[in-house]
């Protein structure tokens, strides 16, 4: 059976082709997109996922959600995603959202749900963490919480902090703290899914299908990262949906997790304790290797059997 899940995202490029994976993919039912700012405003990450969902002729609902994390501002970052999210790739526009904050969307969704419900989340966490606290029942019927964000070495947003971690830590403790599992795809594992020009060139031989052509026109506007050491650009949010689809891909550790919530240069810090120095219990699962080759095969035939 499908895996029921909620995707919130706060599309962005990388977001695009995890929007692309995830509709592709008859492992899982997409309940609904909620969409957040993060790597762009609200009013721009919106429409990328309404395009993008009708490029891919979706009719998953997408819902809009927080312009703004639990504290303060988000601080978007057109150095990677271009002032409107897609790299400068201009997609016909899509259609409505549909009407329902996100954060009220998901608890209806937990509320009827016959079955538990995993989240998804591959931008700030605000919308998943509004809706878990403001109603703590429903994390009974959340299955689990999976999603790109943290590290436990350098971040990418400051030295200590990934960028989507920062954009809101205070709703990503609340959902550490929620007692389900929390899975994460930190920078050091989307390192390993590093796209360089001769990957989307094998992307391109696949077909000619529309959300195809956009992935790879998307993908190549990304700038090679100065952290890698310009040898790609990783493919971040993807990575967390295939985890769902293909764990075999990936090898992962139980650990305990907590974010550094203070004002200063650690601010935003995934405090990833991998070696159980702490002794605290474990509420987290955090993937450490990643098959490339399989994961870029498996994005390969998704996006090829997309319009």
């Amino acid at each position: 059976m499908p895996i029921p899940v909620i995707l919130d995202c706060d599309p962005g490029t990388d977001d695009a082709l995890a929007i692309f994976l995830a509709l592709a993919s008859p492992e899982l039912s997409v309940l609904a997109i909620t969409v957040a700012g993060g790597n762009v405003g609200l009013e721009h990450t919106l429409a990328n996922a309404l395009a993008l969902t009708a490029l891919a002729e979706s009719t998953v609902p997408v819902h809009a959600g927080a312009d703004r994390p639990l504290l303060g501002r988000f601080t978007s970052e057109p150095r990677v995603h271009g002032e409107t999210g897609l790299g400068g790739v201009v997609l016909s526009r899509g259609g409505y959202a549909t009407p329902g904050v996100a954060a009220d969307v998901i608890r209806q969704i937990l509320r009827e749900s016959a079955e538990p419900v995993t989240l998804i989340g591959i931008g700030p966490a605000t919308n998943l963490a509004l809706a878990l606290a403001t109603e703590p029942a429903l994390t009974a019927k959340v299955a689990q919480i999976v999603l790109m964000s943290g590290a436990w070495a350098e971040g990418n947003m400051t030295p200590a902090a990934e960028f989507n971690a920062i954009s809101d830590p205070e709703a990503l403790a609340i959902l550490l703290a929620c007692g389900r599992k929390v899975v994460f795809a930190t920078l050091e594992l989307t390192a390993q899914a590093l796209v360089t020009p001769a990957v989307i060139a094998t992307w391109q031989g696949l077909g000619n299908g529309q959300c195809l052509q956009a992935a790879c026109d998307i993908q190549a506007t990304v700038p090679p990262s100065r952290r890698l050491v310009g040898r790609g650009a990783p493919l971040h949010d993807p990575c967390a949906v295939a985890w769902l689809i293909r764990p075999e891909l990936f090898t992962a550790r139980s650990c305990s997790v907590r974010m550094d919530l203070g004002p200063g240069p650690g601010r935003g810090r995934t405090l990833i304790d991998r070696w159980d120095r702490t002794g605290d219990p474990h509420n987290a699962v955090v993937l450490e290797t990643l098959d490339a080759t399989g994961f870029f095969d498996l994005l390969g035939e998704r996006l090829a059997v997309l319009p």
